[in-house]
């Protein structure tokens, strides 16, 4: 019987561990700024013909 409730204790916790890892996966993932949206090179466009 008290292998069982080890069995069960050692899943809960190992649940719990990758619960939260998970979360916290996800609020650093979160925490990271997006990066800006401009182009590396940017050409120069002619002006329209009239």
């Amino acid at each position: 019987m008290r292998r069982i409730i080890a069995a069960v204790a050692t899943a809960t916790v190992a649940a719990a561990l990758a619960v939260g890892a998970a979360f916290g996966v996800v609020a650093l993932l979160d925490a990271t700024p997006d990066q800006p949206n401009t182009p590396l090179i940017s050409y120069d466009t002619a002006p329209a013909a009239p």
